[in-house]
């Protein structure tokens, strides 16, 4: 019974399934995030990687977080592209305050956060796109 309920649901999906992927995906790319950066701090450490390589590795682990979660949590068939870029958005901002406050810095908007919302449109909009596409497949 709960087979046929999950199918029609997908067949016929509202207002409330696509909020609840993308609250998901956003939730999923966080968690993705931490550990990327958890990883990131051991390797700092490990490596003696140097500083001016750190904002290209932090964008790196973004888009990572961004298109994992996205193929893992978007599985509604329409509007991969619009999900993806909300779930982007949404992650880079969400993600500019929960890091601003882990770091106890003050929140600074400024050039970064706007490069962050770019890239972090473009990825969502790439991996929805992405994930979309790979659900038709199956």
């Amino acid at each position: 019974m709960r087979e046929k309920s999950k199918a029609s649901e997908i067949a016929n999906p509202t207002a409330k399934h696509y909020m609840l992927e993308i609250i998901k995906a956003v939730i999923l790319a966080i968690i993705i995030s931490l550990a990327g950066i958890l990883l990131l701090a051991f390797l700092i450490r490990a490596l003696n990687i140097a500083n001016h390589m750190l904002p290209i590795i932090n964008q790196v682990i973004k888009g990572i977080a961004i298109f994992m979660s996205c193929l893992f949590a978007l599985r509604l068939p329409k509007n991969g592209w619009m999900r993806g870029i909300v779930v982007g958005l949404v992650y880079v901002l969400l993600a500019f305050v929960i890091f601003s406050l882990l770091n106890g810095a003050t929140f600074q908007m400024g050039l970064n956060i706007l490069n962050d919302i770019a890239i972090g449109a473009v990825s969502g909009l790439v991996s929805g796109v992405a994930a979309s596409l790979i659900r038709k497949r199956k």
